[in-house]
């Protein structure tokens, strides 16, 4: 589950969690619409693809403090995106919600 701390709104009920390189490097590819955290050892810039994901997500990059560090809007299929900023997970929304810069959401996995 995902809460955004701020406004204690439900972002996600469900997710898929990738920890492994393998299953990170899977992410949503040929799957349905799912949300998705990928969870890293240590703070990164981090490179995403779209390829064989047939909807458009919002990818959000956390540091370790769980502070929206930097936000992919409307990230269409088979395009690519590299993060600016360092982040320790990526959240990946298949059904966006409301958040912004410097929130803070709440990860259980």
């Amino acid at each position: 589950m995902i809460t955004h701390k701020t406004s204690q709104q439900t972002i996600s009920n469900e997710e898929i969690i990738c920890k492994s390189f393998l299953s990170q490097v899977r992410g949503l590819m040929f799957r349905g619409k799912h949300n998705l955290i990928m969870i890293f050892n240590k703070e990164k810039r981090i490179s995403l693809h779209m390829f064989f994901v047939f909807y458009p997500i919002d990818a959000l990059l956390l540091n370790k403090n769980k502070e929206i560090v930097e936000i992919k809007r409307n990230f269409k299929p088979f395009t690519l995106w590299n993060s600016k900023e360092k982040g320790k997970y990526v959240v990946e929304l298949a059904f966006p919600k409301e958040y912004k810069v410097g929130d803070k959401v709440e990860i259980n996995v």
